[in-house]
């Protein structure tokens, strides 16, 4: 989807706008997480907590679809995968607490997650941006399918292995990217030393 200009061939919103559609969607997305959390910790796998999950998860396409047709924003480039963090590990960590996930892959996400998001910051201060891959967007897809599979009733009683697999899967998915970020901004990083020469 390409960005809709306004009258004099500009985006709607500027880089530096906050007040945007997209990030009122992004910002509803954080807000209504713990929800679905709490349906996960506090019930059985129910069509109501994967159908709560799948809302939540599919609004995403939602303020992405905003941000194109309407302008990319700064703040929306930290909100977007901030709400895909929140949505990831705190189901993961709910599924960990009521017995449905091992802790370790749980915590092998978490760790790539947080270090990739405290690297992207402290590399953001310094003006370096490396956009998101189309393979890190099917890492946030299986994530949440891994999730999604494990709050399926018929799925969690009878083939929990599909939301298992589903979860190691996500686990090799998290690293390979988390790998190919660090080289990716190391590239960028080189490259924009090379042009303040």
């Amino acid at each position: 989807m390409t960005e809709e200009p306004d009258d004099t061939g500009s985006p709607t919103y500027g880089p530096t706008a906050l007040a945007t559609p997209a990030n009122f969607v992004t910002v509803a997305r954080i807000l209504a997480t713990p929800v679905f959390v709490l349906l996960i910790a506090n019930g059985d796998p129910s069509w109501v907590t994967f159908t709560v999950g799948f809302v939540i998860g599919m609004s995403d396409f939602a303020d992405g679809w905003l941000a194109r047709r309407q302008g990319a924003t700064r703040s929306g480039a930290f909100l977007d995968p901030l709400a895909d963090k929140v949505l990831v590990l705190g189901g993961m960590f709910a599924l960990v607490a009521n017995g449905q996930f091992h802790w370790l892959p749980v915590a092998v996400i978490a760790v790539r997650e947080l270090a990739i998001s405290a690297y992207r910051s402290r590399a953001g201060r310094r003006g370096i941006t490396v956009p998101a891959t189309k393979m890190a967007k099917w890492k946030t897809f299986v994530q949440l399918w891994s999730i999604g599979f494990a709050v399926i009733p018929p799925i969690a009683s009878s083939v929990h292995w599909i939301a298992t697999s589903t979860l190691w899967l996500a686990v090799a998915l998290t690293l390979q990217t988390g790998v190919s970020y660090l080289a990716g901004a190391r590239r960028v990083a080189q490259s924009q030393l090379k042009e303040d020469l």
